[in-house]
């Protein structure tokens, strides 16, 4: 997983920066460290809730991660949804406390965080809003996003380097495929932690929203447009674009043309041209 080990300068800096955020009426309860709501329709919202610990991520925490978004995969009324944390922290990185006395034959008999891909396994697309820190295994999880947007307040890094250790939960292999090899050994083997306009420099994430705005209130409405269309052509778009991480240029390209033609065997491809020649909004079935 990844660990974070915070400097007193970012604690400071994320704490003078608090964007605004988007608020909405929760679910019942059905998890301890993690609050589940429908903010628009279409649109589930999970918020990371461990203030006290920053969100760091432990086993629990992950558990709990990975329940809700699997809940939100499966119900048919949800077409997208948005993962946050809190102003000050989307995650500051694993709990070292629950790993530190770890042994390797007890990590790698257990095939420690096999299961830590659990973002990118979804059909449905996932946003993820970030604000304050997302070090080592909290931007490892926002890395798993279809779309991450950060507020000015971000900080983002892999400084699993200060605790003796590497990223263990994708960071080494998603960030080269984002930003490219120099830009990746610099996070990884110096640790350093940047800024939000610096990430966006690079293309680590989509953009910076401006905290008038509300990084949360950007990815709902972000989340409920792409709810809003038919969600049988947002997998495949999904599925394709996925694919040219894993496939060479030609596979891509005929795989991307077969999800295509495919398309034309569903209803929403049918109503969906017809309503535009009909100049009239299209009414999907999601079949």
């Amino acid at each position: 997983m990844s660990f974070a080990t915070v400097p007193r300068h970012v604690i400071r800096a994320a704490r003078l920066a608090r964007p605004t955020r988007f608020f909405s009426t929760s679910l019942p309860a059905r998890y301890e460290n993690v609050l589940v709501s429908r903010p628009e329709p279409g649109v589930a919202l999970i918020t990371l809730n461990r203030p006290k610990a920053l969100n760091a991520l432990n086993a629990a925490h992950f558990r709990d991660i990975a329940s809700a978004l699997k809940e939100a995969d499966d119900d048919a009324g949800v077409g997208a949804m948005v993962l946050t944390g809190s102003d000050r922290a989307f995650a500051a990185g694993a709990d070292i406390k629950e790993m530190k006395d770890k042994s390797f034959s007890e990590a790698y008999s257990s095939n420690f965080l096999s299961n830590w891909d659990v973002i990118s396994k979804l059909n449905k697309p996932v946003i993820a809003a970030v604000s304050g820190y997302a070090l080592g295994g909290g931007l490892e999880l926002a890395l798993q996003a279809d779309i991450l947007l950060v507020s000015p307040s971000a900080q983002l890094g892999q400084p699993e380097i200060n605790l003796g250790v590497i990223p263990g939960g994708g960071g080494t292999q998603r960030l080269a495929r984002l930003i490219g090899k120099s830009r990746t050994m610099e996070l990884v083997l110096t640790g350093r932690i940047i800024g939000a306009d610096e990430a966006e420099r690079w293309g680590l994430v989509s953009k910076v929203v401006p905290e008038d705005v509300g990084v949360v209130n950007a990815a709902v409405q972000m989340a409920a447009s792409i709810a809003d269309k038919g969600r049988v052509a947002v997998t495949a778009g999904k599925e394709a674009v996925n694919a040219a991480f894993e496939l060479s240029l030609a596979e891509g390209l005929r795989f991307e043309r077969r999800l295509f033609h495919s398309l034309f065997a569903t209803k929403d491809q049918k109503e969906g041209m017809a309503a535009f020649a009909e100049k009239r909004k299209p009414e999907w079935s999601h079949s």
